[in-house]
């Protein structure tokens, strides 16, 4: 019973110093506050969600002029660079499922953005190509989006930058197969 009692001590020894050399590593006293009392801000999850959450507020700032959503300028972005893509193509190189990417085209066709037809092989799929006012947005926005992204990675030098983004890759593909939009062979072909 002693010995559970000390590895318990040791354990959160350990945790609060962690914690303690997390609040240490920002400036922002109230955030600084909120690390040390509040378990949420010790979570990856919460702080991914909560990234994200300011990455969307900083790329809105950027390219409000536009009115496109981050998602929506990725599916632009991967209809630029694969013209005449399908559904599920766009969806495994964006990353979403299927039936958000229907959605997303359905709203960029409404705006003219986009235009789809029939697959001339397969006529249950759609395959779509940038109109040329969509080819005008994506490159208009590039410039945008660029501030965007250099907002959100003000804070780190060149050298963070590299290891953050390499963290991140690292940590997707490690636990890519349990994403409801996983990389790679979908699990019906996995299944096949």
């Amino acid at each position: 019973m002693a010995q559970v009692r000390r590895t318990g001590a040791r354990r959160a020894l350990r945790a609060e110093a962690t914690t303690l050399a997390v609040a240490g590593a920002v400036s922002d006293p109230e955030l600084r506050q909120l690390i040390t009392r509040m378990p949420l801000w010790r979570r990856p999850g919460f702080l991914i969600r909560r990234l994200n959450q300011i990455h969307y507020a900083i790329f809105y700032e950027e390219c409000a002029e536009f009115d496109i959503t981050p998602v929506q300028y990725g599916i632009l972005t991967t209809l630029s660079l694969n013209p005449g893509a399908d559904q599920n193509s766009i969806a495994h190189d964006v990353g979403i499922d299927r039936t958000n990417v229907a959605d997303v085209l359905s709203r960029l066709t409404r705006r003219g953005l986009v235009r789809r037809q029939r697959g001339a092989e397969d006529k249950r799929t759609f395959v779509t190509w940038l109109t040329p006012d969509g080819e005008r947005l994506t490159k208009a926005m590039l410039g945008a989006m660029r501030r965007a992204q250099e907002r959100l990675l003000n804070p780190l030098d060149g050298a963070e930058r590299e290891q953050f983004l390499a963290t991140l890759l690292r940590l997707i593909d490690a636990n890519n197969d349990v994403s409801r939009a996983a990389l790679g062979p979908t699990r019906i072909d996995k299944a096949a």
